[in-house]
């Protein structure tokens, strides 16, 4: 999906207000249809006259309900629950009218009542280019590490099992913790789960009480993935090795998993008309049940309060068990203010490009070079040595043409046949606009980025002979074409290339920070490959996934942080594999303080949407370094009562916090006077009084390295303040020692823009790395 566009973080207030006063105005127009909430109950508080929780929530549906239900014979308050939760949440969903809904909010025993709401898909070279070959890999998941069998979780599209990706070749028996199983349906048999898949699972009540019935004429209500989207993103997590693996014989190689012998547990959640938070809760909900140890998550909608966000509360119950949550970050960048997932307790992951790219070229009849991306390989080649028309149906002015965007039924025979057309990227996907050259009688398509996409270059597999470039170019091969007399181009196509420089360069369509919802936890945490990422693909689905492709393949090649999540979750697996008795904050930190922020020419790392250096709200700590994130030497962990206490100053009422507590008694200790109290690997200080007064930040590290061991401090120079840490240097006489610092921020020039540097603890052998970022708000 193409974002375009920018926003000033100021706007959003209003935005958000101007939205909720448009949706008042709809609803107070509408009948009160019922629909699916998601209801948490606090489990201790269950009467005792009931034997089972699923018996006190029909219950409970059944004294607050006011009318039957359309199409039901009697009010079965059992019909009208669609699931029960019991592991990372307590609770239920049911379809509820709006009155009904208001009703169960102030009912005995509930804590929260969520609206259904529905998310989409954010959607080789990276084992190699992240440093981790198949020796390092196989040393990880050595023979002894047997008892520690690691699983990954995928909430996804479910998955392809013919997939040679999934080979369980090598693979000892499934876990003997393993809870989970194989479901089956039409396409699936348990045949399809192996010692690679040990788990298999579908959740669709949600979306079927929202939507209907699913149409099972077109769509498998079954594991099997019909998208891709789910194969793709479960094989760059842990797929197995396969030789020679490639899309048209691009990226040709042996197509790894981070994890290559973690196990890989599918839970289906999306379907043809999105994924639907209900069945995302009670797919996190039974992962956790099932035993996984890493969730891999490439979901996502709006920014909501912690308490409101079912994904946030549920992965807070996954932490609580253990589990790793890696979620994307979005792709609606580069607008700040843009990312979604944003609780501390999950690992929020943007997208980075490799060093390696598909480079075609577009050849203009004044002899211009116009270098650009493209993973087209058909039958219609055209000549180097012929030109051919060229025409952009766009004007001159700023307003946006349909025809310069190819959209459907905007192109005319007559006006484009025989030509190579130059399309504008946004509003329709860039494959589909190749389609509509193509059906116009097109012979070829320069696709144009726009400013909101900038010289990022993303390739795709085309229906006809196309070229993507940048902004820039895009400009030129414009104006060549409206100024001159006959203008004419070709293109031609170069292949795979290795060692592109500069790399890694932070995606232009990953989302931005700040955490407009906490701005002292900066996010996102990590960056990690998210560009042309080859990996296994649905035997249902075209590379193009347009339904008029009728190309099929074993390999695709995909651009998201739908891709580069997966990464992070892989690499997550392979720390849990070496250290199975971390926790999910040890795994974080270990990522972040172990990233980097230099690419492959030395210097800081670049924006694909500006050319400039990126920032801690582009890229958080860096890009993953795996191997230095399995021995980082020093770790920030984070506890369950940590967070708890972080979402105490966090400003939520009793009622609010108990949507993450399990026993309602619990209070806040008031041990943390601001969120930035929270151990966290990067330290983001936000001064909001005038004048700026001075302000200290604590942090605790636990030593995972040798047992005796001396780090010294480094932090960067800021033009706004002077920073001090106590002390300066940290003496480790023990493992797991944990020692304590302090940081003061001491103003003496408030800034207009925040500021960006980073502290950094070293033993002369490991480097501990925090990004710290100083923000000052203008005054009220």
């Amino acid at each position: 999906m193409e974002f375009g566009g920018t926003t000033s973080w100021r706007a959003v207030p209003l935005c958000l207000a101007l939205v909720v006063a448009l949706q008042a105005c709809l609803c107070s127009c509408a009948t009160a249809a019922p629909k699916t909430y998601i209801v948490q109950m606090a489990a201790s508080e269950m009467p005792s006259s009931f034997d089972f929780h699923h018996e006190w929530y029909a219950s409970t549906v059944k004294s607050v309900s006011s009318v039957q239900l359309e199409g039901e014979e009697d009010d079965d308050p059992f019909a009208r629950i669609v699931y029960n939760y019991e592991a990372a949440f307590h609770g239920f969903a049911a379809k509820l009218d709006e009155d009904e809904a208001e009703r169960m909010a102030e009912a005995d025993g509930v804590v929260n009542v969520l609206p259904e709401t529905v998310l989409q898909l954010h959607t080789t070279r990276s084992p190699d280019f992240l440093g981790i070959s198949p020796e390092i890999s196989n040393s990880i998941w050595s023979a002894g590490l047997a008892d520690h069998d690691v699983v990954v979780g995928v909430l996804d599209t479910g998955i392809w099992p013919e997939s040679p990706s999934f080979s369980d070749k090598g693979l000892g028996p499934v876990p003997a913790k393993w809870k989970g199983l194989c479901q089956t349906g039409r396409g699936f048999t348990t045949a399809n789960c192996n010692r690679k898949i040990i788990g298999a699972r579908i959740f669709y009540n949600g979306y079927e009480a929202s939507s209907g019935p699913i149409n099972e004429t077109t769509e498998l209500k079954s594991p099997r993935d019909q998208d891709g989207h789910g194969t793709h993103t479960a094989a760059t997590a842990a797929g197995a090795p396969v030789p020679d693996a490639n899309l048209f014989g691009y990226a040709s190689g042996v197509a790894r998993g981070m994890a290559p012998r973690a196990r890989v547990a599918a839970y289906k959640v999306c379907w043809a008309g999105g994924c639907f938070s209900s069945d995302i809760l009670a797919a996190v909900d039974r992962a956790v049940a099932d035993g996984v140890d890493v969730l891999s998550i490439s979901l996502g909608g709006g920014s909501s309060p912690y308490y409101r966000d079912s994904l946030a509360i549920a992965s807070f119950g996954a932490m609580q068990m253990g589990v790793f949550v890696a979620c994307s970050g979005g792709n609606a960048g580069p607008d700040p203010i843009s990312l979604t997932n944003l609780s501390p307790w999950i690992t929020t992951v943007g997208a980075s490009t490799m060093d390696r790219d598909f480079p075609a070229a577009v050849t203009l009849g004044n002899g211009a070079n116009i270098t650009g991306v493209s993973l087209y390989k058909g039958r219609r080649n055209l000549s180097s040595q012929e030109k051919y028309p060229l025409v952009y149906m766009g004007g001159n002015s700023s307003i946006p043409d349909p025809r310069s965007l190819c959209l459907e039924g905007t192109l005319q025979p007559h006006e484009v046949a025989g030509k190579i057309v130059i399309c504008d990227r946004g509003i329709s996907p860039r494959v589909q606009k190749g389609q509509v050259v193509k059906n116009a009688g097109g012979m070829g398509m320069i696709l144009a980025n726009t400013p909101a996409n900038g010289e990022e270059l993303v390739a795709d597999s085309h229906l006809l002979p196309a070229v993507a470039v940048g902004e820039s170019e895009g400009i030129a091969a414009k104006k060549y074409s409206k100024t001159a007399p006959k203008p004419t181009a070709t293109l031609s196509f170069a292949g795979t290339k290795l060692g592109i420089r500069p790399s890694p360069v932070v995606a232009a369509f990953s989302s931005r920070g700040p955490n407009f919802l906490t701005l002292e936890i900066l996010k996102p945490d990590v960056i990690a490959p998210g560009v042309n990422i080859l990996a296994a693909w649905s035997g249902d689905a075209s590379p193009s996934s347009l339904s008029s492709d009728r190309r099929r393949v074993g390999f695709n090649i995909l651009s998201g942080t739908s891709m580069s999540c997966p990464h992070v979750a892989g690499v997550a697996a392979l720390i849990k594999a070496s250290h199975p008795d971390w926790s999910p904050a040890k795994i974080k930190s270990a990522l972040m303080t172990t990233a980097y922020v230099h690419d492959n020419t030395y210097r800081s790392l670049k924006d694909a949407a500006t050319g400039k250096a990126s920032t801690p709200f582009d890229h958080g700590a860096g890009h993953i370094h795996p191997l230095r994130a399995l021995n980082p030497g020093l770790v920030y962990d984070i506890g369950q009562d940590d967070y708890f206490e972080f979402l105490c100053v966090e400003s939520l009422t009793p009622m609010q916090l108990r949507a993450f507590t399990k026993n309602s008694s619990k209070t806040c200790k008031h041990t943390f006077s601001s969120p930035g109290d929270l151990n966290y690997p990067a330290i983001s200080a936000v001064f909001a009084e005038q004048p700026a007064a001075a302000l200290t930040v604590r942090r605790t590290v636990t030593n995972v390295g040798p047992p005796s061991s001396t780090y010294h401090v480094k932090v960067s120079g800021f033009k706004g303040a002077d920073i001090v840490v106590e002390p300066s240097t940290l003496h480790f006489t023990s493992s797991n020692q944990k020692l304590t610092y302090k940081v003061t921020i001491t103003t003496k020039a408030a800034q207009k823009t925040p500021e960006y540097g980073a502290l950094s603890w070293s033993d002369g052998v490991h480097i501990v790395r925090s990004p710290l970022v100083l923000t000052w708000l203008p005054p009220m």
